[in-house]
């Protein structure tokens, strides 16, 4: 057997820590996190769950171009709708440790590359069918080879998946990955039944069926029967209203048109925390805001400029002007504070105009072209960001035109397409999995067409190594070349700012993604 222990049988046992389960000290979870409640009231009343009650929940992050089909998700409102329709074999639970799910153990041996998952019995899917082996390889191999899914790049090292009996799957990489539990938590990775392909609508295990989806306008879902997971499923259906204008879902949520909301305009936290009927939920993560510029397009493929926008930048600037605050600021790799393997040595880098201006002069392109396409679509004061950016840079004599998008259809239209675009990622529970979702050479979402034959060893290297300080000098050096080299700009890491009514429970503060790591429908309950 390998070092790697057995998971628990059941999603209620006690969870392995993150050292028991790669040798990694101890990740920040629900402990930095807090419930900030407004007026004198400090924290929700504790109270039982109850059952009964329509969920209703102002999101941002919806387009019209918006489906169902899991390989095309790439923001708030189509992951919720993953989170509440179905299950995924594992879970990323609330300290940020991977528990058991419709896989209801694990173990792995010979260096991590051979896997074998025991499935839970007795689970159906919404049409009656009960979830087995032949799914839950139909649902992962959708997400392998020939494909634009957001989860194709943590993927590709998986070599093969065998059905060993009706509720037991082997995956065998090609290298090992102490960390495949935790890709297999990431929100494309849905179950459905084998050979599903009817994308208008969404089969799944979950604890509601989706009733209708409107792409952009909004979603209703039901609950139609009683959830398999025991401590959970107390509501009779939620509703999510689209409203991607910051403004227009804070005066939704603080006129009680919805019962909860998310990206809670920093500015507008005190406001919030005036009215004793209504609670701030926060916690800190793995968000970070990109600027993002392909290494492989003009002039970004010169380091010269690529390290002159990141000394142009002012981030503390950004910190408290964007987000009052309510973050951390970046230091050009997406790896956050409370991930037990930060680069906690590697200097921050400042903002520097002179150093900048050297970069920009040394890569001799004084007539250089330098368009930042940006869209609030990515995130409430994208655009002001971007603008933040071109008036520090013009300190340095760096000329950048800010091109204003249009949030609907961003991500299909501009995301991926454009060189220097301002976007966001919301992190990964795993360090691996965040360095190579994203900038591994061959990975599908490699925003910065960062393709580096070092990194990539390097990220095998961490996958393979189960001891810890081992992979911490893996995962560090890898932090320390797209520092140094790679196209990401990241200034700030932000907290997640939810908020719900006080009649809400159970929604709870989770540091992997808003709206309780998009489980709110299966967690929260509405007080009597």
């Amino acid at each position: 057997m390998s070092s790697i222990q057995k998971s628990p049988s059941t999603p209620n046992e006690a969870k392995m820590s993150r050292r028991e389960f790669v040798g990694r000290a101890s990740a920040v979870g629900v402990a930095s996190a807090a419930i900030v409640g407004g007026g004198a009231k400090a924290a929700p009343t504790a109270q039982a769950p109850r059952k009964g009650g329509l969920l209703r929940v102002g999101s941002a992050g919806g387009s019209t171009t918006d489906g169902l089909d899991p390989r095309t998700w790439t923001d708030s409102v189509t992951l919720v709708c993953g989170f509440t329709a179905c299950n995924m074999l594992v879970e990323n639970s609330q300290d940020n440790t991977p528990i058991p799910e419709l896989a209801e153990s694990w173990e792995a041996k010979q260096g991590a590359a051979d896997w074998v998952f025991n499935l839970r019995k007795g689970v159906s899917f919404s049409n009656g069918k009960e979830f087995d082996a032949d799914d839950a390889i139909y649902s992962l191999n959708r997400h392998r080879g020939e494909t634009k899914s957001g989860a194709a790049g943590p993927m590709k090292v998986i070599k093969d998946i065998a059905k060993l009996d009706k509720h037991q799957i082997r995956i065998v990489l090609e290298t090992g990955d102490a960390d495949l539990p935790y890709v297999l938590s990431d929100y494309h990775l849905i179950m459905v039944p084998d050979g599903y392909s009817d994308w208008s609508k969404l089969v799944g295990t979950g604890v509601m069926t989706i009733e209708r989806f409107d792409p952009g306008v909004s979603v209703s879902f039901k609950r139609q029967r009683d959830y398999w997971k025991p401590d959970r499923g107390w509501l009779d259906g939620m509703t999510i209203t689209v409203i991607n204008d910051s403004s227009a879902r804070l005066n939704a949520f603080l006129s009680g048109q919805v019962d909860s909301t998310h990206r809670v305009d920093p500015r507008a936290v005190a406001l919030v925390k005036k009215n004793p009927s209504l609670e701030i939920v926060q916690a800190p993560g793995g968000w970070h805001a990109i600027l993002a510029m392909m290494c492989d397009a003009a002039p970004y493929s010169n380091p010269d400029v690529r390290l002159a926008l990141k000394y142009a930048i002012d981030r503390d600037q950004i910190l408290k002007a964007l987000f009052y605050g309510f973050g951390s600021l970046g230091n050009d790799h997406p790896i956050p504070k409370s991930d037990p393997y930060f680069h906690s040595q590697l200097a921050q880098r400042p903002h520097d105009p002179d150093r900048a201006a050297f970069h920009f002069k040394k890569a001799g392109l004084s007539n250089a072209k330098i368009i930042l396409s940006a869209s609030d679509a990515a995130f409430d004061g994208a655009v002001n960001e971007a603008t933040l950016l071109q008036a520090s840079a013009a300190n340095s004599g760096i000329p950048i035109d800010v091109k204003k998008e249009p949030a609907d259809g961003f991500w299909d239209n501009v995301w991926l397409k454009a060189p220097f675009i301002t976007s966001y990622w919301g992190g990964r529970p795993a360090a691996t999995e965040m360095l190579g979702v994203a900038y591994k050479s061959d990975a599908p979402w490699n925003d910065t067409h960062w393709k580096s034959e070092k990194f990539d060893k390097l990220l095998t290297d961490a996958r393979q190594e189960t001891d810890h300080d081992k992979r911490k000098e893996y995962i560090w050096a890898m932090q320390e070349v797209l520092h140094e080299e790679g196209g990401a700009l990241i200034p700030v890491f932000r907290d997640w700012i939810d908020a719900h009514s006080s009649k809400v429970g159970g929604h709870t503060p989770h540091a992997g993604f808003d709206f309780d790591n998009g489980r709110i429908a299966e967690k929260a309950w509405l007080e009597a």
